[in-house]
């Protein structure tokens, strides 16, 4: 309980940083230039009633602001090097990529029955159908399967039925590796 309040906290700073960080851009950069700037505003003149200093000091916050800005959006734009990260971060992992989480295994399963179901004798429907019955096969002997189902063994008040769309003894086997298993 108390690391979620802490990781909230956290969390919680590091949103925050951004807007913080931004002002703390511009009150900064506005008070180093200025003294290099400051002999073209006239103190004593106003414009629309406001000094020609604070106009002074907007404009330099201001254009530190769009220097930023401008430089995130060419960054984002141009640079882009996160997108390759992204690339590489879904590559490596096998839920992006060929492996399925235990919830969607139960989904796709179900799913595909229905979609057997309708087939109407369609050979490539059933082809397809087949070949999705292998990766389910495949899925639910792994060990990620196995843990899910031993939460969901020892969570619910009824265990894993024998799941219609996997093959027979899937889920007891599941079970039994499940229990060998280490937490």
């Amino acid at each position: 309980m108390m690391k979620k309040w802490f990781m909230r906290q956290y969390w919680r700073l590091q949103q925050s940083q951004t807007l913080i960080s931004m002002v703390f851009w511009c009150t900064t950069l506005t008070l180093l230039i200025w003294p290099y700037v400051s002999w073209r505003f006239d103190g004593g003149k106003e414009t629309l009633g406001i000094a020609m200093t604070y106009w002074g000091l907007g404009s330099i916050a201001a254009g530190v602001l769009l220097s930023v800005l401008a430089i995130g959006y060419i960054y984002d734009q141009f640079l882009a090097l996160w997108k390759e990260q992204r690339t590489v971060d879904t590559e490596r992992n096998p839920f992006g990529t060929y492996a399925l989480i235990p919830a969607n295994v139960v989904i796709i399963g179900m799913m595909n029955r229905v979609l057997r179901d309708n087939a109407n004798g369609d050979e490539k429907v059933i082809a397809t159908c087949d070949w999705i019955d292998e990766w389910l096969k495949w899925c639910s002997s792994q060990e990620i399967w196995a843990r899910s189902q031993r939460f969901w063994d020892d969570t619910f008040p009824e265990p894993v039925p024998d799941l219609f769309f996997l093959p027979d003894g899937a889920v007891e086997a599941a079970r039994s590796v499940g229990k060998n298993l280490d937490d």
